[in-house]
């Protein structure tokens, strides 16, 4: 296993063959540092897990990649182009999505209503009037998302009827509209019983071969069971990065998850 990627003043070779790289990443809020000198690079079609305690700085990571926050220092690219400074609505048009850890649908609309509208909204033809037809293109894409996530058969049915499984699920499904190059997903098994993160596992690792993610997850069984490699935070720094394997077993990420913390 790989011990902490970076210290000060460390630097990842960078390349036009990575999805996305992250070099030198830092956040200051004040006088409170949530990212430190972060360093990671994530293949095309890769699928990473980022774990770590809370206030361990994953979700002020996600927002560093969107958009959302702009890093105090360092650089993002997503598949070779600088987007460091580029606002959120330029890197999901470049294709870059991400889920929440709270629902952001159309609680009004059915599933596919909801996933229609996430297809438009990634489309050029965002802005038209236009009432869809069953033939319309979009509204086809949109029903085999549907499926995608195992929600077929809940099609017509209203979000608010959904359970709250089912709602995590056609979160995904609108992440994946408009064919996105990389994912990033945010706790999506947070509150889900034992069958329906079995139900997450399938459909994640169901999802197209091309399309990789980083997924942010407290439950470290789905985590493990649905990436290719861990990046273990503690303190807004990285002080691990492994196989799933390697990490499960060590001591150090034992500790970390037991309370024991990490010197």
């Amino acid at each position: 296993m790989t011990d902490a990627l970076v210290q000060k003043g460390s630097s990842v070779q960078g390349g036009a063959g990575y999805a996305l790289e992250l070099r030198n990443i830092s956040k200051k809020f004040g006088a409170l540092e949530a990212l430190s000198e972060v360093n990671i690079v994530v293949r095309p079609g890769e699928r990473r897990a980022v774990l770590g305690s809370n206030g361990a700085g994953k979700t002020t990571l996600f927002n560093c990649i969107t958009g959302d926050f702009l890093p105090t220092s360092g650089a993002i690219r997503f598949f070779g182009e600088d987007v460091t400074v580029f606002p959120a609505q330029e890197r999901i048009r470049r294709g870059l999505r991400r889920t929440y850890q709270i629902s952001l649908l159309f609680n009004g609309l059915t599933v596919l209503d909801n996933v229609y509208l996430a297809c438009r909204g990634v489309s050029r033809g965002r802005f038209s009037f236009k009432r869809p037809s069953k033939s319309d293109a979009l509204m086809q894409a949109a029903e085999e998302l549907v499926a995608t996530v195992h929600l077929t058969g809940a099609l017509n049915t209203s979000v608010s009827d959904l359970s709250y499984g089912q709602q995590r699920q056609l979160e995904i499904a609108m992440a994946l509209a408009g064919a996105p190059r990389f994912i990033l997903f945010d706790e999506p098994a947070a509150g889900l019983s034992p069958t329906e993160r079995a139900e997450l596992v399938k459909i994640l690792t169901g999802l197209p071969g091309h399309v990789g993610y980083i997924i942010i997850e407290h439950d470290m069984d789905v985590a493990l069971r649905v990436s290719e490699m861990v990046t273990m935070m503690h303190n807004g720094r990285i002080f691990k990065e492994g196989k799933p394997a390697e990490i499960e077993d060590d001591p150090e990420v034992q500790a970390l998850y037991l309370g024991g913390g990490h010197e």
